[in-house]
């Protein structure tokens, strides 16, 4: 396999393993310290914003309860470390060289967190969508205009 696409399937996966995980990214790239500051915040947002029960009642349909259960004052830090830890596990994979290249990132985490703090008062219609939910519907969204951010100054910068 040539370098260039070696290189693309190390961040790749280092990208997969921390959307899968926080902190698996690190481990793979031999970050152990990182990976386990990365798998303690995990494990700590997610007991005190009881998460795992957070998202077991909205992918049941469950999203009132889901709403009752969240505990918002942490699940509010969850967005930010998720995506940094993506980030920092692409970046150190050999990613992210290219000039504004964090922004997607950065704009992702702004976006999911929006989609946590309006995720008690947000439907469609009649639909309660539900702290999960939002927030997962928010993400494409952040990552969408982190691109356009990223190109707008990209592209006004050459001038």
């Amino acid at each position: 396999m040539n370098e260039k696409l070696t290189g693309k399937s190390k961040r790749l996966e280092a990208i997969l393993w921390s959307i899968a995980f926080p902190g698996f990214g690190q481990f793979l790239n031999k970050k152990y310290i990182k990976g386990i500051v990365f798998i303690a915040l995990e494990f700590m947002i997610n007991v005190k914003g009881h998460l795992n029960q957070v998202i077991i009642y909205g992918f049941h349909g469950q999203t009132h309860q889901s709403m009752t259960e969240a505990n918002y004052l942490w699940l509010m830090f969850y967005p930010c470390v998720y995506f940094f830890a993506i980030w920092d596990a692409y970046r150190d994979a050999g990613g992210g060289e290219k000039p504004f290249a964090y922004l997607p990132f950065v704009s992702g985490a702004y976006w999911m967190t929006l989609g946590v703090v309006f995720s008690t008062t947000f439907s469609f219609g009649d639909v309660f969508i539900g702290p999960v939910w939002l927030a997962i519907i928010f993400v494409p969204i952040g990552l969408f205009f982190g691109i356009l951010t990223r190109w707008i100054i990209l592209r006004f910068s050459e001038n």
